[in-house]
């Protein structure tokens, strides 16, 4: 299904790739993501990119709503979902940069109840019974970032789908901690990290630190009554050219902010973010993270092992997706997936990236100085034609960069 999809994805590029051949420039980016739109490919886009000095191009084409035909707008507000891991991962990182905690610090010093985790032994797929064992490694700080803590999502594992594991429980871990990557809800605990040491709630802690130093003003996770009507409704795929609104709609309110998602942004607000990493922690004289910790947060943090393509447990969720660069080598730093592989009219070795999902995504080249953020808001992730119009997008911006 991974290869069949990769087939898919890559014959849809060369579709959408095809009309910057006749056009260059911002003309060009233009008309990739209006001619994706007009082939009903997807509902709508907002694209944007960035150098280290400015945005390039900032672009929005088809709708926000369908029932409505309500147009997106270059600020339209989306659900940016696991974007906000990154944010997430430089709040810690502000701590480790001050001293306060230590990337090889056991969770369990912070959190009492992932000192005596458990760890899957064996499963039945067929009977679901199960049998668990005390964890033989502890569970760090690193591994919280890195989704080596033995985490999973239910679309990621057929064990938390099927068992019903709770995302918010201490486990039981689904395998020892460092011993394999899998995407899952670690960035969970990484933000009651930041809660724990800066005695505020998460959304408080994002603002004050991070959101207002860089002119950030149109992210959060509660959504002010006056912005609502920028927000764009979340679709679901029916067909290769089809789409209807999502019955579950994300509330515009929430209780309990988490690390793992929940955000909601523009792309210009994002693009700020990407500029930071650009940067090396500062943009416009504000200055987030000294440039050693960006570094340090760019490098690879899982050692031996390598970021696989998955399988989806929940295809109404995800399809199969691989979101790799160099086709299984990729590697993990503290928030991003990283390049290790030159790709041809595209980013550079040592690129940091990933996504939402609701197919939105990202990229940050520190070697090119070039980021950006390609948003579109609909279901199932890593919809093949979504992944076709970003990478795309992604050679069109380079052809601007290069020239």
């Amino acid at each position: 299904m991974i290869a069949r999809v990769l087939v898919v994805v890559a014959a849809l590029t060369a579709a959408v790739s095809s009309v910057p051949a006749q056009t260059s420039g911002r003309a060009g980016v233009d008309e990739v993501l209006r001619a994706a739109v007009a082939r009903g490919e997807i509902p709508g886009v907002v694209a944007i990119a960035t150098t280290r000095t400015g945005v390039i191009y900032h672009g929005a084409f088809g709708l926000a709503d369908l029932p409505t035909r309500r147009p997106l707008q270059p600020d339209s507000i989306f659900r940016i979902a696991s974007m906000t891991k990154p944010v997430t991962s430089v709040a810690v990182m502000q701590f480790v940069e001050a001293g306060r905690v230590r990337l090889d610090d056991p969770a369990s010093k912070y959190f009492p109840e992932l000192a005596d985790v458990k760890v899957f032994e064996r499963v039945d797929a067929r009977t679901r019974a199960s049998a668990v064992r005390p964890a033989r490694k502890t569970i760090t700080v690193r591994h919280l970032l890195t989704h080596t803590a033995g985490f999973g999502y239910d679309f990621t594992s057929p064990i938390v789908r099927d068992l019903k594991l709770d995302r918010f429980a201490p486990g039981p871990l689904l395998f020892e901690p460092g011993e394999a990557w899998l995407y899952g809800s670690s960035s969970t605990w990484a933000g009651r990290l930041v809660e724990v040491l800066s005695g505020r709630p998460l959304e408080t802690y994002f603002r004050e630190r991070i959101f207002v130093p860089l002119g950030m003003r149109e992210t959060f996770y509660n959504v002010p009554e006056d912005k609502r009507a920028r927000v764009v409704t979340v679709h679901r795929r029916t067909g290769e050219r089809t789409f209807t609104v999502d019955p579950v709609q994300p509330p515009f309110t929430i209780e309990r902010p988490i690390g793992d998602g929940g955000l909601s942004s523009t792309a210009a607000d994002y693009a700020r973010f990407l500029q930071m990493l650009l940067n090396g922690g500062a943009v416009g004289g504000a200055r987030v993270l000294s440039s050693d910790t960006v570094a340090l947060m760019g490098q690879n943090h899982i050692g031996d092992l390598t970021v696989p393509a998955l399988k989806t447990a929940v295809p109404d969720r995800s399809f199969d997706w691989d979101l790799l660069v160099d086709g299984g080598r990729d590697k993990w730093g503290l928030g991003f997936l990283i390049a290790t592989a030159p790709q041809p009219g595209k980013r550079s070795p040592g690129s940091l990236s990933w996504g939402g999902i609701n197919n939105t995504y990202f990229w940050v080249d520190p070697a090119r100085g070039v980021a950006g953020a390609v948003l579109m808001q609909f279901l199932p992730f890593a919809d093949p034609r979504a992944l076709a119009v970003h990478d795309a997008f992604e050679r069109a911006i380079y052809q601007i960069a290069g020239s």
